[in-house]
């Protein structure tokens, strides 16, 4: 080499070693994508995990103000459960019942509010099962064949509107927002006997309150001012007859009344349970990402220190 004259050198050391240095210029671009890469998706992590962190407190808070209304709930469904137990000791002890082939009425208890389970799914499926019962007339939206429907709610009038649309007769919005009052009741039974509705036995399916984990839908029976003057023993209880009438719509609102509490406190503990459950399964999200986190973290570190030892050792 020592023999090359000095304007051969140049180009001797530039074709000797200008493939190690091209081999190590591409091995950097390739380290750098990869770490490019991994940065990314450590962001796209870090940011799923923020997010499911801001989930996971709206859903406690929610959780912890259920809670505070279930105590409230529970009392006014203690007192509203007087009223209807009333209703049925008169049904019994006058064996009040409707007339074969009589005219039915449904009342669906349910409420506007979501995020609460299946409580409203419930009082459809209970309302669509009765409704087979009457030669399938749950069939088609386009029906009108069985008895009328007065839906309370906006969740269960949705749910029922697609198969027994031509059914509903009367709804009910604003729903579900506090603890249901009498005055509330004797309002909505007010405007079904006002609408002409004619029914000889009304049927309130609404949700009923088994335990703190579980609810259950069941109906309530009432019958009209026509049943109750037919019923064998009524005599005995001495009314007036301008007075049957008060009685008949008095007993709608007390049932209404009854049905419309118990169905508040199932609710509002099955939004508890809901908001329950939420907060555990984004903790267990939570959780899962940051493991996934902490890997990648790691790996990223790992190919960096192995980046930093092949430079030092390539020196």
């Amino acid at each position: 080499m020592a023999m090359l004259p000095r304007a051969a050198r140049p180009a001797l050391v530039a074709s000797g070693f200008s493939a190690p240095i091209a081999r190590q210029g591409v091995a950097a671009a390739a380290g750098f994508h990869s770490s490019a890469v991994q940065q990314q998706t450590l962001r796209e992590l870090e940011q799923r995990i923020k997010s499911v962190k801001n989930i996971e407190k709206i859903t406690k808070s929610m959780k912890m103000i259920a809670s505070t209304k279930l105590t409230k709930a529970q009392r006014a469904m203690q007192a509203a459960k007087v009223y209807g137990q009333a209703n049925n000791e008169v049904f019994e002890q006058s064996e009040a019942t409707a007339p074969d082939g009589g005219r039915e009425l449904y009342i669906v208890c349910s409420s506007d509010k979501g995020l609460c389970g299946g409580i409203h799914s419930s009082v459809s499926k209970r309302a669509k099962a009765e409704f087979g019962k009457h030669g399938g007339a749950a069939a088609s939206a386009d029906s009108t064949e069985g008895p009328s429907i007065v839906v309370l709610g906006d969740k269960a009038k949705a749910q029922l509107s697609r198969t027994l649309g031509k059914n509903i007769a009367v709804s009910f919005n604003q729903v579900g927002k506090d603890v249901p009052t009498f005055a509330e009741a004797s309002a909505i039974a007010d405007k079904i006997v006002s609408s002409g509705i004619k029914f000889d036995k009304v049927n309130i399916i609404y949700n009923a309150f088994v335990s703190a984990i579980s609810f259950e839908s069941r109906i309530m029976q009432v019958f009209s001012e026509e049943s109750l003057e037919k019923a064998p023993k009524f005599g005995l209880y001495e009314l007036e007859e301008d007075t049957l009438k008060d009685l008949a719509e008095f007993s709608l609102a007390n049932a209404i009344y009854a049905a419309l509490a118990e169905g508040h406190a199932a609710e509002i503990n099955s939004k508890q349970n809901a908001m329950d459950n939420a907060s555990k399964n984004a903790g267990e999200m939570i959780t899962n990402l940051g493991m996934a986190y902490n890997r990648g973290r790691q790996a990223q570190i790992t190919n960096d220190l192995i980046d930093i030892i092949t430079g030092a050792s390539a020196l």
